[in-house]
């Protein structure tokens, strides 16, 4: 079992949750970076597409796909990720080509799983 599981097993309380076309997992309290959401700073989001939660030591719910109830958040900030380089190089022709991104992100914080 990889380290992140092992730290994420030793929670009594947590979900995980898609949103964006990617999964993440969601402690309370806790902040985490997402895809960016049309939302203000400081506004309350809910996920509805959570796919797991853990209320206890023995206890866990699986979605079929989903389950019914969400997970709520505020959103703390949107910001834009860390640069990455696309290099295209091609020797001997003189050909470069050099291209950044960012992508914009969203960063909330776990109120209610």
């Amino acid at each position: 079992m990889s380290d992140n599981r092992k730290q994420l097993a030793s929670f009594d309380r947590y979900a995980i949750f898609q949103t964006g076309g990617k999964q993440y997992q969601a402690l309370e309290g806790r902040t985490i970076g997402i895809e960016k959401l049309d939302a203000a700073e400081g506004s309350t989001v809910s996920f509805s597409d959570v796919l797991l939660r853990k209320t206890g030591p023995e206890s866990v719910e699986i979605g079929k796909p989903f389950l019914a109830t969400p997970i709520t958040a505020v959103i703390v900030k949107h910001m834009r990720g860390p640069k990455l380089i696309a290099f295209k190089f091609k020797r001997r022709k003189k050909y470069k080509r050099k291209q950044g991104h960012r992508q914009p992100i969203t960063v909330v914080r776990i109120e209610a799983i």
